[in-house]
């Protein structure tokens, strides 16, 4: 039905697509699967006329084809369902259903009543029983997502791409989900599943194809694949590898004492964290780990602040902290290093000097004069103590390379004098020279005494410089990996086996 070969694109300094071939068969839910920066969303948006490709062959319905615009898409019958719902929330539910299509009456006026007739219709059809006369913002995330589903599949389409759409759905629209997939795949059409929730995958997919780097991995039945075996295949690790370079593990951690700095108790998220706990001592690096989606990053962002959690607390050195507060959490001693440091870190168009000194500026002014010179100090120390490489600290932090700009975010949360550091994916998009001085630095940081919270989707990272690994998967718990047990092996174990497995093995957070 629709397929690409050879497809290759590329953006400035970055591959995101490297010969890839892929198929979507009609009558068939074929997964597609990958860690962040795979290829996923790129592959998507050049089935659906986002982007051009650079190179290869796009096919539809057996023939050569070129989509200008995803409209131009839409009309042929690729229809897409976003993670995040993308209709319009000031128009009625019957409006958003029929967009761009509505039916209509003498001199071109819509028929209202027709199209809410039409609307009740076919969402009932999915098991959705709202008024469609009311405007989409009035219901909930989970409903909305249910309605742009409704949308997408009322359009005659020959391919249905659906990109992580249960993200926001109770467990019993999951089900509605299902059947609907069910029925489309009867109907000959083909889905294209992406997910990071392997029970999803093997219930509802056919086949599965496997990106990293930009690269097809693996393709073919997803049935032929046990869940260790794709876990592996999406990490890039093999069960029992030898590793034989990277970091020498820490046996003796990182001189611990034994009250935590950090505690978080029972944090939760709506749809995102079930009962998140754990501690960081003075001087160890606690790994998380988990696939894309598990709540890695969300209980980094819930612990700083800047997810407000519905329930739970968050503790330094004993003292409860406001949650849901960046500030609070920043007073409290608590920094967070984003995982996309260009949309949430550096700002491009400052300076170093200005962004290493942001968020110390208020304790470096005085009756809103800031002090210059203790701001050259600063900047000073950290661009020598992290080996900065720019031409100066005047030098706009957009012209650097990716690991410089880590290191200046770094500088900007140290020079705050922390007392827990959170570090999500330090070490991504960067290269293995930059790398390699990154991990030596939290390893450094935490022999000075710091608490650090490592989030890494590289399994070697994550084993070489965590103490303990706590393994979340789907928004919970599911292990706790301490002393011998801290191996690739028990990591990807723990990924793989499904819930009701994890829930009482050796180690898990119940023991």
């Amino acid at each position: 039905m629709l397929s690409v070969t050879g497809l290759t694109k590329v953006f400035p300094g970055t591959l995101a697509l490297d010969g890839v071939d892929f198929r979507a068969a009609a009558g068939e839910v074929h997964a597609l699967i990958g860690e962040n920066g795979a290829g996923k969303s790129t592959l998507i948006k050049v089935l659906t006329g986002v982007y051009a490709p650079d190179a290869g062959v796009l096919e539809y319905q057996g023939e050569e084809v070129t989509f200008g615009s995803p409209l131009q898409a839409q009309h042929a019958g690729i229809s897409t369902i976003y993670q995040e719902v993308n209709l319009v929330p000031l128009m009625s539910v019957a409006r958003n259903l029929f967009l761009g299509r509505e039916p209509r009456r003498a001199f071109g006026l819509i028929d209202f009543r027709r199209m809410n007739k039409e609307a009740a219709r076919a969402l009932r059809s999915l098991g959705v029983s709202v008024d469609v006369r009311r405007p989409l913002k009035d219901l909930g995330v989970g409903a909305q997502q249910m309605v742009a589903l409704t949308r997408a599949v009322s359009v005659d389409a020959r391919v249905v791409i659906m990109d992580e759409p249960t993200s926001s759905l109770e467990p019993r629209e999951v089900r509605t989900l299902f059947g609907v997939i069910r029925m489309l795949r009867d109907r000959g059409i083909a889905v294209i599943y992406v997910s990071h929730r392997l029970e999803e995958l093997y219930e509802v997919c056919d086949t599965v194809t496997v990106l990293r780097d930009g690269k097809v991995v693996h393709s073919g039945p997803i049935a032929a694949l046990d869940r260790l075996r794709l876990v592996s295949l999406m990490l890039g690790r093999e069960m029992g590898e030898v590793r034989s370079e990277g970091l020498t593990k820490f046996t003796g951690g990182h001189g611990k004492s034994a009250e935590p700095v950090l505690e978080a108790r029972r944090l939760t998220v709506r749809h995102q964290l079930h009962d998140v706990s754990l501690t960081v001592r003075p001087g160890e690096v606690v790994g998380l780990g988990g696939l894309l989606g598990s709540g890695r990053s969300e209980t980094a962002k819930a612990i700083s602040g800047a997810l407000p959690p519905d329930a739970g607390q968050v503790l330094v050195a004993g003292a409860p902290v406001r949650t849901g507060s960046t500030p609070a959490a920043i007073r409290a001693g608590i920094s967070l290093l984003p995982e996309d440091r260009k949309a949430e870190g550096i700002v491009p168009g400052l300076s170093v000097r200005e962004n290493i000194a942001l968020a110390a500026l208020p304790g470096l002014s005085r009756f809103g004069l800031v002090d210059e010179g203790k701001i050259d100090r600063i900047v000073d120390t950290f661009m020598r103590r992290l080996s900065i490489k720019a031409s100066g600290p005047h030098q706009k932090v957009g012209e650097l390379s990716g690991g410089n700009q880590q290191k200046v975010l770094l500088a900007r949360w140290l020079a705050m004098n922390p007392k827990v550091l959170l570090l999500d994916e330090p070490t991504r998009g960067i290269d293995v020279g930059a790398k390699a001085e990154v991990q030596a630095l939290i390893d450094e940081l935490a022999d000075d005494g710091l608490a650090v919270l490592l989030i890494s989707s590289d399994p070697e990272e994550l084993v070489e410089g965590s103490d303990r690994v706590v393994v979340l998967k789907d928004g919970a718990i599911v292990r706790e990996l301490t002393g011998d047990d801290v191996t690739e092996d028990h990591l990807m174990t723990a990924i793989a086996a499904s819930p009701a497995a994890t829930a009482h093995a050796p180690g898990s957070g119940d023991d």
